[in-house]
């Protein structure tokens, strides 16, 4: 598949900032039939989540792997199955009103951008991209077709998240000067490439499964089908996997865009893992939100977080193993990862917010608190299916999730770049350091 000419050209279109968010406008009818491409692993869990919608109809089920694509079948029998989605996309696009993507990271754009072109609406598995360029091209095309999207952040829709980001948008810390992020799961790869290759199995088809990316042999165990989000040419690492989760509420909290600066604190890029330790610092543009002087602190890796005065907590208390620490000018507000309510922090000590809660709550749709994923996990999923059926509005689409995402990418470019800072120039969509500017995209084999 030839790289678009749109792609070529993102990179060089006016800044996110300057273009219009759009939600997407619905499709009008009273029932929505998906299709999906990607049926393991999240694929299975998008696939479960999306079919349980009850104005749904699955009609076509994609995936390079056959054993996965007949797990999925059995589930949906009257779907039409495929191998490859660029032959789903143009041969039943005519009985297609979404596509769900939920593949490996490499190929999000290719498959996603393939279904815009045909006017289709997309849920798209987080992270949004696999390059910056990518992310660009696809929120251009969402705004200029305006089609209805949304990428796979569930948590997005979540009752701790939304009350977290109605809490800080009411000045309960006051202007944020700092957010610190983390997580302790190691998705990096410290070794050298495997050498050799191994027999392709039978049920995988390996051309496709690697797509636009670079040609290599086949090793068992190495790419498909859990590891490849260790490797720069397939994942994005911890940073892409979780960062994203835990990016989202504070930087929709805080309205950000892309980042000024970015720092990554890690080993020397080897070309094919990612690191297993990362330590990215983020200067971002202050927003009504933010003091003048913002920034981020990501950790991740075993271990993460470094210690740090910001992140010790009232009564000798354990931080939770992911989440984030706003830090403020009136106190600091934390956010356990996930599925608890968020803890607000002054002078040192915990202190109640029932009426703060109370407050945003009568004001608000906010609801009540549920501690079941099974049920919560549905929300985001099922906002996608009723904004594509003209029934609500989508709170993650393309116009939110690639400046989320690009700012994602940028960390993941700077651990090519240790402990050298990056600058980033939104407008022109370049870094002021031109060696690293090679990583924003990469070339689409044809396959």
């Amino acid at each position: 598949m030839k790289r678009r000419q749109f792609i070529k050209d993102s990179v060089a279109y006016a800044s996110l900032a300057s273009l219009p968010s759009l939600l997407g406008g619905g499709l009008g009818e009273e029932r929505l039939r998906t299709a999906h491409i990607g049926v393991g692993g999240m694929g299975a869990a998008d696939l479960k989540a999306i079919s349980a919608h009850k104005a749904v109809d699955v009609v076509a089920l994609c995936d390079v792997d056959a054993n996965r694509l007949m797990s999925a079948q059995k589930l949906h029998p009257r779907a039409k199955t495929f191998v490859d989605y660029r032959k789903m996309l143009t041969e039943f696009s005519d009985q297609i009103d979404a596509v769900i993507v939920s593949t490996p990271d490499h190929t999000h754009a290719p498959a996603s951008m393939k279904a815009m072109e045909l006017g289709k609406a997309v849920y798209c598995q987080k992270p949004l991209t696999h390059h910056v360029t990518e992310a660009r091209a696809m929120r251009r095309l969402a705004d200029e077709k305006n089609l209805v999207t949304q990428m796979g952040i569930q948590v997005h829709s979540f009752y701790d998240y939304r009350l977290a980001t109605l809490l800080i948008q009411s000045g309960i810390i006051g202007k944020v000067s700092t957010v610190h992020a983390w997580s302790p799961k190691n998705w990096g790869y410290d070794g050298a490439a495997p050498n050799g290759k191994d027999e392709i199995p039978a049920h995988l088809n390996w051309n496709l499964w690697l797509g636009t990316s670079a040609e290599r042999p086949y090793k068992d165990g190495i790419y498909h089908p859990g590891q490849w989000r260790k490797l720069v040419d397939f994942g994005c690492g911890t940073l892409g996997d979780m960062g994203v989760h835990i990016f989202d509420t504070p930087y929709n909290a805080l309205q950000l865009d892309v980042p000024k600066t970015i720092v990554n604190n890690c080993r020397k890029p080897t070309g094919f893992g990612f690191p297993e330790k990362n330590m990215v610092t983020y200067e971002f543009p202050s927003t009504p939100y933010t003091t003048t002087r913002f920034k981020w602190i990501w950790y991740d890796g075993v271990g993460a977080p470094k210690k740090h005065e910001d992140l010790l907590l009232p009564e000798q208390d354990k931080l939770p193993q992911q989440g984030a620490m706003f830090v403020g000018e009136k106190g600091m507000l934390l956010l356990p990862h996930f599925m608890e309510l968020p803890k607000l922090i002054v002078n040192g000590a915990y202190q109640h917010m029932d009426s703060e809660i109370a407050s945003i709550g009568n004001s608000t749709d906010l609801g009540a608190p549920i501690r079941n994923y099974d049920s919560e996990g549905l929300k985001h999923y099922h906002q996608f299916v009723d904004t594509c059926l003209g029934r609500d509005a989508c709170s993650a689409p393309f116009s939110y999730a690639s400046k989320l995402t690009e700012t994602i990418l940028l960390g993941v470019i700077a651990g090519r770049f240790p402990n050298q800072a990056l600058h980033w120039d939104s407008e022109q969509a370049r870094f002021r350091e031109a060696t690293a500017n090679a990583f924003l995209d990469a070339p689409y084999r044809e396959f």
